[in-house]
């Protein structure tokens, strides 16, 4: 510990007293998805990261050193040195409007639930990841299993399919080689670990994983992550899967069997247990829902604006510099309202309908949020669809509710007044 401070102290030891950095997050940044990258970088580097909540689009102040000029320069990120009586000004404003300042202070560790064979252009928080430049360990179901989670602060859940489904893929790609390799690669991976079937396999990462954010662990997930997690904890002790998955099938009092004080986020849900339609329950909305019949340009949902000095977390959590943001389809693309528990706080909304996007709430002493959808920049993603470039979308308010979630953990959800 030492000798981290110590080699902190060496990279911002020529800080004039009293002289900031500010990287603004509105639009005068140039890229917004590798300023997270650049806060992360201080943080590591020991020193403390001021978030100034809803002041410039969300954003960050720390000391100036011309180490961490030359980085930002290096990575393109836009940013404002200013003296005292400006870093004082500063804090003035926020006194007195909707905004408050979060103090950053340790780099989480962030552990990526992904199986081995996981490309990263197939996953939009590893996209968002590497273009940051903010450093990961993947772990899958044997490191979960072994209690792995507990090095970690973080843990972001692959669009796995948690109920031992493989994702409802079958319809359309039973025949396909990529299909039965995966079918085949998580059998062995059940029967290896000890388990009769997949379902009970994902069953118990399911409940390890819930163990963790018990623990203290955040939480974030995406896509059918979302759902499938949920009906995994609810189904924990009834048969949901169909023959063609796993050979026996489905208990015929399932439904009413449902234990909803299990899950994290949704209730009163109905299953959906035909195997040849591409929907696990009605939690998700589809896309058939009304502005998709509109097209792509039609589809936006709206952020929540909270109270920076009452409501710290959520508002950490959509900092942005747009407030609507484009939508975007996946297996999962949206959730129900009506299936939503009244303890999880609602972040942002498809005005004039019944979706939501974007959901958090507290699980014992840790914290889950769900995002709805697959890539905030790939409208409708396919089965091997090119990647998504993000240096092309570098101020991608989408993304950026990603990288929100990275950071969220270095506040440790301890509010700093100024």
């Amino acid at each position: 510990m030492k000798l981290r401070w110590l080699a902190g102290w060496l990279l911002f030891s020529s800080v004039a007293f009293g002289q900031k950095l500010l990287i603004p997050m509105d639009l005068r940044q140039t890229d917004h998805l590798k300023a997270y990258g650049a806060a992360y970088w201080v943080l590591k580097n020991g020193i403390n990261v001021e978030w100034l909540l809803n002041y410039s689009g969300g954003a960050f102040m720390t000391d100036y050193s011309p180490a961490l000029e030359r980085e930002l320069r290096v990575r393109g990120v836009s940013f404002v040195p200013i003296d005292g009586a400006e870093a004082a000004q500063i804090y003035s404003v926020i006194e007195r409007e909707n905004m408050d300042v979060m103090l950053l202070e340790k780099a989480p560790d962030i552990a990526i639930y992904a199986p081995p064979n996981k490309q990263a252009w197939d996953d939009a928080v590893l996209l968002a990841l590497d273009y940051a430049e903010i450093p990961y360990e993947t772990v899958w179901d044997e490191e979960v299993l072994n209690r792995s989670l507990e090095r970690f602060d973080w843990l972001h859940l692959h669009h796995e399919d948690f109920t031992g489904q493989y994702g409802k893929f079958y319809a359309n790609y039973r025949n396909a080689e990529w299909y039965q390799d995966e079918v085949r690669k998580n059998e062995a991976a059940a029967k290896r670990m000890g388990y009769a079937k997949v379902s009970l396999l994902k069953r118990a990462v399911a409940q390890a994983i819930k163990e963790y954010v018990a623990g203290g662990g955040f939480l974030f997930a995406m896509c059918s992550a979302t759902d499938t997690y949920d009906i995994a904890l609810a189904a924990s002790q009834v048969d949901i899967v169909d023959a063609v998955f796993d050979g026996d099938g489905v208990d015929p009092a399932a439904q009413a069997k449902l234990d909803f004080s299990q899950t994290f986020a949704f209730t009163d849900f109905h299953l959906e247990f035909n195997p040849l339609v591409y929907e696990y329950s009605d939690i998700d909305i589809p896309p058939s829902y009304a502005p998709v019949l509109r097209g792509a340009e039609a589809d936006f949902f709206t952020l929540f604006e909270f109270s920076a000095k009452y409501d710290p977390v959520p508002t950490m959590l959509t900092q942005n510099h747009v407030s609507a943001i484009k939508g975007f389809m996946g297996q999962t693309t949206g959730y129900h309202r009506s299936r939503i528990k009244k303890s999880v706080v609602v972040l942002a909304e498809a005005v004039g309908t019944d979706q939501v996007k974007y959901l958090h709430g507290n699980w014992g002493r840790g914290t889950f949020t769900f995002y709805g959808g697959h890539d905030p920049e790939d409208y409708q993603h396919f089965v091997n669809d090119p990647p998504t470039q993000l240096a092309l979308h570098k101020n991608s308010p989408g993304y950026r509710l990603i990288l929100n979630n990275i950071l969220f953990p270095a506040a440790k959800k301890k509010e700093q007044k100024t």
